[in-house]
Parts: C-alpha cells; sequence; structure tokens
C-alpha cells in the first residue's frame, strides 16, 4: 500500500457561475481550502462533483485546476471513469498528463457487464496510464457488482492496482475482499456513516463528501484509527453522525452544496439539470441543523 493513499481524500463539489458554467477560481479555492483544514488528498469529479453534467474537456481541465492548486501540497487522485471505454481512457490519459497522482475508475453503469467484462475493462483502462488505479465500487449509484474474485483477477494482469474505493454498506464484503487481497490492499470508505466501522475492520482511508464542510473532523476520524485511537475515532464518529446523515436528506451533493452556500464557502448552491438546488423544506431543515451544529460547523451561526 502507498503510504501517501490513506487517510482522507475529499471529493470536492464543482462549482457553477449565474451561467452554469464551471468556477475553475472558486475550485483552486476549495483545493486551499482543503490544505488548510488538513485532509490528506483530494479527489476530482467524484460523484459529489457531478461527472455526468460535466464535458470530458470541463472534467480534464477540473484535474489541471487542482494539480496547479495543490502544487504538491496534498495528492489528486482524478476521478476519470465514465459509461464508455474510450471517454475513461481518454479522461484517464489526460489526468496523467496533468500530473495527478492516480486515478479513480468506476465501474461502467448502464451497461451491467459480466465479470469477465469487469475485469477485462479496468485491465484496459489500467493499460493505457502508469498511475495507481483505484476501482470505485458503488453498486448503489452504478447497479453493479465486482466480486472480490475478479479484483484479485485484475490485480493479477494489472500491477498498477492499488485499491478500491467502496461505498456500499456490505462490512462482509470488505472482509472478504481484503481476505482475498491481503489487508495491506488499500480501501477508502465512501459512505460517511459507516467511516469508523469499516476503517476498523481494516479500509486506510475515507473518500467522505461529508469533508467538505468539515475537512479537519473528518481527517482526524482517519487521522485516529490510522494511529489506534478508537475512542477519538467513537467520539469524532458521534458528532459527525448529523451531518452524515443529512447529506443524504436529498441527492448529493444538493445538501451538501447548499451547507456550503449558508457557510459562506460557495457563493450559491448551483447545480445543472437534472439536479436542482435544495427546495425550501430540506433549507429549512438544514438551516435547523447549523444551528444544532454551530459548535462544530464554521460559520453555522
Amino acid at each position: 500500500m502507498s503510504a501517501a493513499l490513506r487517510g482522507s481524500f475529499v471529493p470536492l463539489v464543482t462549482p457553477f457561475d449565474e451561467d452554469l458554467k464551471v468556477d475553475y477560481e472558486t475550485y483552486a479555492r476549495l483545493v486551499d481550502r482543503q490544505v488548510a483544514g488538513g485532509s490528506h488528498g483530494v479527489v476530482v469529479t467524484g460523484t459529489s462533483g457531478e461527472p455526468s453534467s460535466l464535458t470530458v474537456s470541463e472534467r480534464a481541465e477540473l484535474i489541471r485546476v487542482a494539480v496547479q492548486a495543490s502544487a504538491g501540497r496534498l495528492p489528486v487522485v482524478a476521478a476519470t471513469g465514465s459509461q464508455s471505454l474510450a471517454e475513461t481512457v481518454e479522461l484517464t490519459r489526460q489526468a496523467e498528463a496533468a500530473g495527478a497522482d492516480a486515478v479513480l475508475v468506476v465501474t461502467p453503469y448502464y451497461s451491467v457487464p459480466p465479470q469477465r467484462g469487469l475485469v477485462a475493462y479496468f485491465t484496459a483502462v489500467g493499460q493505457v496510464t502508469g498511475l495507481p488505479l483505484l476501482i470505485y465500487h458503488i453498486p448503489g449509484r452504478a447497479a453493479v457488482t465486482i466480486s472480490a474474485d475478479s479484483v484479485a483477477a485484475i490485480a493479477g494482469r494489472l500491477p498498477t492496482l492499488a485499491g478500491m474505493k467502496y461505498a456500499g454498506r456490505d462490512l462482509g464484503y470488505l472482509t472478504d475482499l481484503l481476505v482475498r487481497m491481503g489487508r495491506d490492499f488499500t480501501v477508502f470508505v465512501g459512505l460517511e456513516e459507516l467511516s469508523l466501522p469499516m476503517m476498523a475492520v481494516g479500509a486506510h482511508g475515507l473518500m467522505n463528501v461529508a469533508g467538505n464542510v468539515l475537512p479537519g473532523p473528518v481527517a482526524a476520524l482517519a487521522d485516529a484509527v490510522n494511529d489506534g485511537d478508537l475512542a477519538r475515532a467513537r467520539d469524532l464518529h458521534f458528532r459527525l453522525d448529523r451531518l452524515n446523515k443529512a447529506i443524504f436528506w436529498d441527492t448529493n451533493p444538493i445538501p451538501v452544496k447548499y451547507l456550503l452556500e449558508r457557510t459562506g464557502v460557495l457563493a450559491a448552491a448551483r447545480h445543472r439539470l437534472p439536479l436542482m438546488p435544495a427546495p425550501p423544506e430540506l433549507r429549512e431543515r438544514l438551516d435547523q441543523l447549523l444551528v444544532e451544529l454551530a459548535d462544530l460547523i464554521p460559520g453555522a451561526a
């Protein structure tokens, strides 16, 4: 396991201006904020970055902006996966050219490929780059499950396979994966409320959208588990619980973008269709959350 691929890697939201163009200047500031907040890395155009609403050129430019803004202060993982092999390969090549430190490739969705197709797909993507490759396993969104045996088959063909982001709820799957691949196989947790349980089982880091709002406490949770301080990790787990649940009061990243607007991180919580800003009843609920968490979230009052 690479020592650089562990800890809290925050999947950044993508800011849009009034014309719904990507706001690259604000995006660079979001990277700076993660550096200042103690995060261990950032993820560009992961699920929270609304990649399905972005063009290939916009995604590539966001990678370049993140690499430039990070200036080597923290690693940049570029999420380059798409439903199309050709598009994924193109984005992966551009990510390497831009200076990304690793790529995160989601299981190809909608087509519902067989396991042998997944093995061939990830092998084909990994062969076009020398960067470490992380499989993004998010069965709830992609409607695709990749077996531990398939991951092992990919590893046998692809020396650069570095690990997985697992955004599922099955602790048994995580155990099976680590038994099959070895406990040094890097796994990032992708579901906020399971951060502590999955890290306690053996995951090495977090890729949680909650880090957009609270980079420091999320990074501290990852550090506490990796340092063996489960008492501190448990305390952080319960302190973050209400926020972790609120993120899914609507489709991610709708709630978190509203929270970032209310706390002054974003000028406005804008989305491209088919996503939309939070409706009044959700805004009211999130406003109450900020009151309840005023001691935890800067700018909440």
